[in-house]
This record gives C-alpha cells, structure tokens and sequence, in this order.
C-alpha cells in the first residue's frame, strides 16, 4: 500500500541528526518536505524603525532564505526538493488543507517549545487526531526535553544553573547514519508551490540598508564554521566565558554559530559531540559553566525555564521576574537602539547590531546594562524587542533570559555591578578600533579621547572632524550621576519587591495553615464517624 509522509521545516533546516526527516522516509513511497512563509514573520512593515518586518530586520529573514535555499540544495542531491507554500491565512491552516489533499498518512516535525509554535502546533495536532494521522514531534532543537527535566524537577522549573545541570544528565546521542537518497516528493495536485523568494521578492525592493551582515545562512555553511572551529583544539579546550574580546570584529573570538543552532542549521547534539571528541583528544579542558559545552548547557536551561514559565517574556505575570518601576523616556530608547547615546562604545555596539545582526556576548551585556539598570533606567522589555527583531541569532527563550538577567529582574541580583561604557570597552580596545569601524565620523579622534569624545578640546575635536553636539551627540547621560541614581532605585524595587514578597509568602503559609485545620476538621469528622 503507497503511503504519504511530510516533515514539516520550521527550525531544524538541516539534515544531519534530523529525526523528523528520518522518520518520514522510513517505510514511506513518497516524502513531501514542506516550509511555509509565514506572513507575519516576511512581511514587509514600513512603520518599523528599520528595514524588515515586524518581527525581524532584514539581516534576519536573509538569513532564513540563506536556509531555505541550502536546505533545498540539500534535498535535490537526496532526489527530493522543498515544497514551499504561501502561509495564508496562517502556516497551521495552510498545513491542515494540504495534509488533506495530500493524502499524508504520516506527519514529522521538531517539536517547539515557545509559546507561538505551541499555539500553532496545537491547531494541527487537534486536526490530525480527528483523522487518524500518525504524527510524530521528537526532541531535536535542543539537548533535552524540557518537559522531563521539569517533570524530574516536581513540576517546577529549574532556577538556577547549577540545579539544571544536576538534573540534565547527559544527552541522547545524535543520529550518525546518512543516506543517500530520500523517497521522492508525491503529487501536489493545485497546490500552489513557491521558489524560494529572494529579499526584494518579498516586497523590499526600495529598501536601502548600508550593510549587511557578514554571516551568511545554511547547513553547509554551518558545518564548515564548526570544522574551522575544531581545528582549534586549543582554542575549544581553552575557551572560557566570560573572557573573549568583544570588541573583535574581523575575526571574532567566538565560533558564531549561535544564529545556525537558532534556525537547527546545525544539530545542537552534534556541536555537543564534536565538542566531547575535542575533550578526551586533548586531556585537559574548561569545564561548564564557562566552556563551550557550558554555553550549550546555558542554552538548555534558558529554554526549559522559558518552557515552564508563564508569562516568561514580560514582567507583569512572570512569578521569576522582580517588579520594577522602570521609565519609560521614548527619546532615550530611541536614542539607544540608533547608536545616538554620546558614548561610543555603546553606539559602535548598536551601529553593529543594525549592520551585521550580531555582536559578541559581552559587548550585549554591555548595552543591555546601559538601557536598563545602568544608565537609563528603561524597561528591559523594550531592549528585548530591539535585540529580539535585528539579532540574526534571535532565540525567544535565551533572548528573554539573557535580558532578565542582564537587568537584574531575574537569576542575577548584583545590580550594583555596573559596566562602564567607558572604561569596560578601553580594556580590550584602547585604540578604539571598533569604534573607528562602525563610527566612521571618530575614525580620526585620538584614542585618548575615543571614548569620551565630549572631553577633547574643541581644537582637537576639529582637527578630527567631529564637532560633538554637531558630528557626533553629546552623552544623552552623565554615567556617574545616572548609574548611581540607577542604584537607588534599584536598591529601592528591590526592598519593595522582597516586602511584597515575604507578604505573598505569609498569606500563602496562612492558607496552607487554614487548609490543614480544614484537612483536620473533616479528618475528625471521618474518624468519630
């Protein structure tokens, strides 16, 4: 009897170690490989405050079409092809009506654990269980199952690393065998079928942006970074976060991979494996949480927490998150996320953001730090938002952990420990040759004054042909009097939040105090009964 399988990209856009695909070709006459456009993702918004969509700067959805068009290289030397669909109204609807007139006896897709790819997996989950489909969803975007780690965990979320990795274990190993060949695509019928869109396709056609990101899309690609990477073998045993140089831009001291683990370009259990096969070669090693395996185990933890917290992505709701008054000073924003703050080693941050889509973990630290509990005092969730949208690695779960931490709202409580925007940058680049890069109107400041330019004398700021307050802004801030007036009130939210906190806690002990009585009471009952 013929049977019908799909596996449905969305991430997981490899394959190597991709048990979904494996699955749909096994004991299967005909595979459709499907990834649908979602509108809401592509769709060109002319309100935002950059080229893009709503939800993701140019740099972003490049790179998404980078994938699609490697994936489906991929599949054609596999005597297959992707089969790509308009998702109108919606990729689950879309999903749903081809199933049907396909006749799929078999659905595959990675199982996705934030809240919009539950919502929309949920839609067609209720509409293949009325017809019978068999439908497989394994775990393959991450090490673990968030589920059976909060399952181990009674329920709860892990809170703290340490306890995470204590109840991880070690992870499944990835698929090793290869094929050479994929059972051919069926009939599509009326289907409307899509090539690949390139970016002026999509409807950018009169859109100007400087630059693009360096970093281009793929499984090819992402596999070549991580052989480069592992030749290394000093490197990867030595590597220890929180060091690196942020400010290393031509070569960066990072492997970049986090944008292809974000879009499963590359198998997280791989990476993990390859990584291992480097330990035991050269002995002696860093260890988590700093190694590199330490930072895929940070991955982990981010997703399961995210997982298994309501409301993980905002404030108000989210029982992890530390209630802060935060301000909300729309010029100050604005100026932050244009790389207009005065202070150039926050701005060369922004300014690479908006060009390549990326920046090293410790310069997003920094400008983290500086919108929200160091310097302006704004709400963390409008920073997510920024990051959330021009990052090319934008992963919803670690991007919201990595800003609660960042704004001491949660995991992290030190909000005293603020990063300079002057002196935390001047340690690893004196010279400001970043700054040089990304601000090309201070290519010629001297490096005395690279960093705070406002205090050059005026004949030297014309010598380098940047008048500040004309060529370049003066600081939105002054660093000493905003980052201590951010600790008072800090220290402040953070004495409320305790008090409202030991309050919840004393009801809650008076409820469980009422409850037992009750318990009692109707113990006694029973008992004289």
């Amino acid at each position: 009897m013929e049977s019908n399988a799909m596996v449905w990209f969305r991430k997981g856009l490899r394959i190597h170690d991709n048990p979904a695909l494996d699955r749909a070709r096994r004991g299967s006459s005909h595979v459709f490989p499907v990834f649908v456009l979602d509108p809401s993702y592509l769709r060109p918004d002319p309100s935002a405050s950059s080229p893009g969509s709503a939800r993701a700067g140019l740099n972003r959805i490049r790179f998404l079409l980078d994938c699609l068009t490697d994936l489906d290289s991929s599949l054609r030397r596999l005597g297959s092809h992707l089969l790509v669909l308009r998702g109108d109204p919606d990729p689950a609807a879309v999903i749903c009506r081809v199933i049907k007139e396909w006749r799929i006896g078999k659905l595959c897709y990675e199982f996705d654990s934030e809240p919009y790819g539950q919502a929309r997996d949920k839609q067609v989950e209720d509409f293949t269980s009325k017809l019978g489909i068999e439908v497989f969803t394994p775990v393959s975007h991450t090490l673990f199952d968030p589920v059976e780690v909060i399952t181990k965990n009674g329920g709860r979320p892990p809170l703290t690393y340490k306890s995470f990795v204590a109840l991880a274990g070690e992870p499944s190993e990835s698929l090793v065998e290869t094929y050479s060949q994929l059972p051919p695509v069926g009939n599509v019928g009326e289907s409307e079928l899509l090539s690949i869109p390139t970016i002026e396709e999509l409807g950018y056609k009169d859109i100007e942006q400087e630059e693009f990101s360096p970093f281009r899309g793929g499984e090819t690609v992402a596999l070549q970074r991580l052989e480069e990477a592992l030749k290394d073998k000093e490197w990867i045993a030595n590597f220890e976060k929180p060091k690196g140089d942020p400010s290393a831009f031509m070569k960066p001291a990072t492997t970049v991979l986090s944008p292809y683990l974000k879009f499963g370009c590359l198998s997280s259990r791989y990476f993990y494996q390859c990584l291992q096969d480097v330990y035991q070669t050269v002995g002696k090693h860093t260890s988590p949480p700093v190694s590199l395996v330490g930072q895929l185990l940070w991955r982990e933890f981010f997703y399961t927490v995210a997982f298994g917290t309501p409301n993980f992505n905002q404030m108000k709701g989210n029982k992890i998150c530390k209630q802060i008054p935060w301000g909300d000073d729309e010029e100050l924003l604005v100026a932050w996320r244009e790389g207009r703050t005065g202070y150039p080693w926050i701005d060369a941050i922004m300014i690479q953001l908006k060009k390549w889509g990326w920046m090293h973990h410790l310069a997003r630290h920094s400008v983290a730090c500086f919108l929200t509990r160091g310097d302006l005092f704004i709400h963390w969730e409008k920073g997510r938002d920024v990051f959330e949208r021009l990052l090319i690695d934008s992963d919803w779960a670690i991007n919201n952990g990595n800003w609660l931490w960042l704004s001491c709202s949660a995991f992290f409580n030190q909000y005293h420990r603020i990063y300079s925007p002057i002196s935390f940058g001047k340690k690893y680049d004196p010279d400001g040759k970043y700054i040089r890069h990304f601000l090309p109107m201070l290519k010629d400041m001297p490096s005395e004054y690279i960093y705070e330019p406002w205090t050059a004398p005026l004949c030297v700021q014309k010598k380098a042909n940047c008048i500040v307050g004309k060529d370049y802004p003066r600081p939105v801030v002054a660093h000493s009097t905003a980052s201590k007036e951010c600790r008072r009130r800090m220290g402040e939210a953070y004495a409320k939040d305790q008090s409202i906190e030991t309050d919840n806690k004393a009801v809650s002990g008076s409820k469980i105090v009422q409850k037992t009585k009750r318990m009692r009471r109707s113990d006694n009952k029973i008992d004289v009964s």
